[in-house]
């Protein structure tokens, strides 16, 4: 593999890139062992705050802390206004095509995305047909994969429209290097994000059901402290000044969901779940979820709730969906995309399936309904055995799968055994739709893989994260 552009250095034959002259200088002048010390600092108080993540399957989950690398990402002023207005495009196009498949479904009989790939899809929500969730918001929080393989190079690698989580460890990033590197901030215009949780609540209570009043209540609804992100669950609850609740602490009565309080029962307005669609409601979904809310969808096809996200937005996540993205926005934004997706082969498509086979030593393997990095194939890196086995997955379910090829990521410099090194990193930037308008925060969660060489980000594989900065002009 040819070597990866440098967020810092480029392609290695000019000059530092613009955004990353005085980082490059402070790195060049900073005592040899100062950012060891920094990094120590940043993982006690990482530890004594608690700000864990856990693993599924792993032993020592509840004490696990995503690793932390303390050279922030950079990205100029330029740069990130190409990004925000391809980001606003891209979720704006989810909403729309989200309404439009639980509604006329105009793209479907269009052929702009199969048919049979939506509707038997497993996370088409049938009961949300004809719905229309209050504000015609479907996706409030929405985050974007972004990798980047050159100078212009930026594409999408993924969509999360169901739950997207990383946000907590943005904001906790950002606090932490406003901490250690006071002088740092000093020397770049910042833009800040500890907003974010303003931003969200607005759009929360913009997307209050009717008859809310000035002042609806909302609630984060979590699974409990077993999920692996109970930790941004709490965190996102005591920023936004709002009960941290879980399916017991609910009823609904009348199609009206209420919340057991010390001082009676109160309405609840809005729910900001981060349940899965099929745990919400055991009446409506698994009957034996012991985490959802008897009833709850009653309430909410009664339009007395609103769910952030809308119900059945799993399926814009689905990675096959994926793949039609660019004609999703041609068709409803009448728009060439801003954003480029990564070139993705559809393994259900028998001439793709093929072209997959011949070279599966060469590609990346996911799984259409995967998700943090669980399931996949890294052909390079994978035993004879590994193919064959994944061969015979994909020769007898292929509509399961699709592949990329195996991107060189861009690196950015990274704390590495007590020196800088080159380590590959993505991007998940976060988009806050409400009625009517649509919000990016400014920068996102850098994940990084921290083993060199390795293409692996993601945290639930040992991934680490940075601050990731947007400079003002």
């Amino acid at each position: 593999m040819t070597q990866a552009f440098d967020e810092m250095a480029g392609d290695g034959s000019g000059p530092v890139r613009e955004g990353y002259h005085a980082l490059s200088e402070w790195l060049r002048q900073a005592p040899p062992d100062l950012l060891q010390a920094r990094s120590r600092q940043a993982e006690l108080f990482f530890r004594r705050m608690g700000v864990t993540f856990a693993v599924y399957g792993d032993a020592d989950s509840n004490e696990r802390l995503i690793p932390f690398d303390v050279v922030p990402r950079i990205i100029n002023a330029t740069e990130w206004a190409r990004l925000e207005a391809g980001l606003k495009q891209r979720v704006g196009a989810l909403n729309a095509f989200l309404q439009d498949i639980y509604g006329p479904q105009e793209c479907l009989r269009a052929g702009v995305v199969p048919a049979e790939l939506i509707l038997t899809n497993p996370q088409y929500r049938p009961e949300m047909q004809g719905r229309r969730p209050p504000g015609g918001v479907w996706c409030h929080v929405a985050g974007v994969d972004l990798v980047r393989t050159g100078e212009d190079g930026f594409q999408v690698l993924e969509d999360n429209a169901r739950t997207p989580s990383g946000v907590s460890y943005m904001l906790e990033n950002r606090e932490m290097m406003m901490r250690l590197f006071p002088d740092l901030f000093a020397d770049h215009r910042v833009r800040p994000v500890d907003d974010y949780t303003d931003s969200l609540l607005g759009a929360l209570q913009a997307s209050a059901p009717p008859g809310s009043g000035d002042d609806p209540t909302l609630v984060v609804l979590t699974p409990g402290p077993f999920n692996s992100a109970y930790y941004e669950h709490s965190f996102l609850a005591d920023k936004l000044g709002v009960e941290l609740v879980e399916g017991r602490d609910l009823f609904v009565r009348d199609d009206t969901v209420f919340m057991r309080t010390t001082e009676g029962f109160r309405r609840v307005d809005v729910i900001y779940r981060r349940i899965d669609d099929d745990y919400l409601d055991p009446l409506t979904f698994r009957p034996h979820s012991t985490v959802g809310v008897p009833g709850l969808m009653a309430a909410y096809q009664a339009g007395r709730v609103t769910l952030a996200n809308a119900v059945g937005t799993g399926v814009a996540d689905d990675k096959a969906v994926y793949t039609y993205m660019p004609e999703v926005i041609r068709f409803f934004t009448g728009e060439e995309p801003l954003l480029s997706n990564v070139p993705t082969w559809r393994c259900r498509e028998p001439d793709h399936l093929k072209a997959v086979l011949d070279r599966l030593d060469q590609l990346v393997v996911k799984e259409v309904g995967g998700s943090g990095g669980y399931g996949m194939l890294v052909g390079p890196a994978a035993t004879r055995a590994e193919l064959e086995a994944f061969r015979a997955r994909l020769i007898a379910d292929p509509g399961a799968f699709i592949a990329q090829p195996t991107l060189n990521l861009s690196t950015a410099p990274t704390l590495a055994g007590g020196a800088l090194a080159a380590r590959h990193i993505d991007l998940r930037p976060f988009v806050l739709s409400r009625p009517g308008a649509v919000e990016v925060i400014p920068g996102g969660l850098t994940r990084v893989a921290l083993t060199a060489g390795s293409l692996v980000v993601n945290s639930s594989q040992g991934g680490g994260t940075k601050d990731t900065w947007v400079l003002d002009d």
